[in-house]
C-alpha cells in the first residue's frame, strides 16, 4: 500500500483542483430538498407525535431507527410501511445530525453531531414515560449505536430491551478511508454513483471532512470491540449482515460477534444474509431488486418486528 500512495497523491494533485462541487439544487445537496422529518417530526418522531403517552402506549415497544452515513430517514421507511397500522409497537425514525438538509451542513457536521439526535429521542421517550425502547441501525448507524454502548451511555438510564444492527459498518470494505487524511485536503470531496431518486435521498457528494469523521468513529468501534464490552443488563442484539457487501465488509459481523457479549457474557446473534447489498433492508429506487432481495427484506422486517413484541 505504502508504494501506491505517492500516485495517489499525483493523481489528486490532477484531478483535485476543484475542491467544491456543483450543487444541483433538485438534490438532497441543494438548498431545495430536505428530509421531510425536518418540517413534520410529529410523524417520524414518537416522542412528538405522543409525548405525553396514555398508561397503555407507554408500555408498547419504541423503536428508534438510525440510518447511516450520507443518508435519511428514508433507509426505514419501508420498515414503517411494511409494518403498516400496527399497533402492537411504535417507530422514531431518527435524522441524524448534519443530514437530511444541504452540503454545508453535512460537512460541518462531526460524527458526534451525527449521533446527537439518537440520545435525544432516547431521552425524550424516557423522560416522557416510555418504558419499553429499542434501537435499529443501518450502516453507520450501527456505528454510533454501538459507540453509546461502548462508552456507558445506558449506565444510569433505562436499558434498552432489543438491539438490530443491518450491515453494520466497523471495518469498511474501501480500505482507502484509511488515506483520506492524506489525500482528502486535496481532493476536497468525493461523488457517489447516486441514481437520480437517491440524491433526493443521499447526499450525491461527500466531503472530506465527513469521510475523516466516518473513519474516526469506526476506529474507535472497532478499538472498542477488540477491547470487548457487555450490553447494558437485559438488553438483547442481533446483528443482519449481508455476506457480500461493497461498503461494510462482511467481517464487520464477525468483530461484533468477538467483542461484544451480553451482560452476562452470552453471544449475541448474528444473522448472515444471502446479499450482495449493502443495507439489504432498503430495496425502494434502487435497480434490478430480485425476489431474493424481497424475501432478505421481509424474513428481517418479521424477524425484528417479532423480538420487539416478545
Amino acid at each position: 500500500m505504502k508504494s501506491l500512495v505517492p500516485f495517489l497523491l499525483l493523481f489528486v494533485g490532477l484531478v483535485g483542483c476543484n475542491k467544491s462541487p456543483d450543487i444541483s439544487p433538485d438534490t438532497l445537496d441543494g438548498d431545495v430538498v430536505f428530509d421531510a422529518s425536518l418540517y413534520q417530526p410529529e410523524k417520524y418522531l414518537v416522542s412528538r407525535a405522543r409525548p405525553q403517552p396514555t398508561p397503555a402506549e407507554a408500555q408498547r415497544p419504541v423503536l428508534i431507527a438510525v440510518h447511516g452515513y450520507s443518508a435519511s430517514t428514508f433507509e426505514w421507511d419501508e420498515f414503517r410501511q411494511w409494518a403498516g397500522n400496527r399497533s402492537d409497537f411504535a417507530i422514531s425514525q431518527v435524522l441524524m445530525g448534519g443530514h437530511g438538509r444541504d452540503y454545508a451542513s453535512f460537512k460541518q457536521a462531526s460524527w458526534r453531531d451525527w449521533q446527537q439526535p439518537i440520545m435525544e429521542e432516547y431521552q425524550r421517550l424516557e423522560q416522557a414515560g416510555y418504558q419499553n425502547i429499542s434501537l435499529a441501525g443501518s450502516s453507520t448507524g450501527c456505528t454510533v449505536i454501538l459507540e453509546m454502548l461502548a462508552n456507558g451511555y445506558f449506565n444510569n438510564r433505562q436499558k434498552p430491551r432489543q438491539l438490530f444492527l443491518i450491515d453494520p459498518n466497523v471495518v469498511p470494505s474501501d480500505k482507502l478511508l484509511t488515506l483520506v487524511g492524506v489525500v482528502g485536503p486535496l481532493l476536497g470531496y468525493v461523488e457517489a454513483d447516486n441514481t437520480t431518486g437517491e440524491d433526493k435521498h443521499w447526499y450525491h457528494y461527500r466531503p472530506y471532512e465527513t469521510l475523516r469523521e466516518l473513519r474516526t468513529v469506526v476506529d474507535i468501534v472497532r478499538k472498542d470491540l477488540q477491547k470487548g464490552f457487555r450490553l447494558p443488563a437485559g438488553a438483547q442484539l442481533k446483528v443482519y449482515k449481508s455476506e457480500t457487501d461493497h461498503t461494510a465488509d462482511p467481517v464487520s459481523a464477525v468483530l461484533i460477534h468477538k467483542g461484544l457479549k451480553t451482560s452476562d457474557g452470552k453471544a449475541i446473534d448474528v444473522s448472515m444474509v444471502n446479499s450482495t447489498l449493502h443495507v439489504f433492508t432498503r430495496l425502494d429506487l434502487r435497480e434490478n431488486v430480485t425476489a431474493q432481495d424481497r424475501a432478505n427484506q421481509r424474513q428481517a422486517f418479521e424477524d425484528i418486528a417479532l423480538r420487539l413484541i416478545k
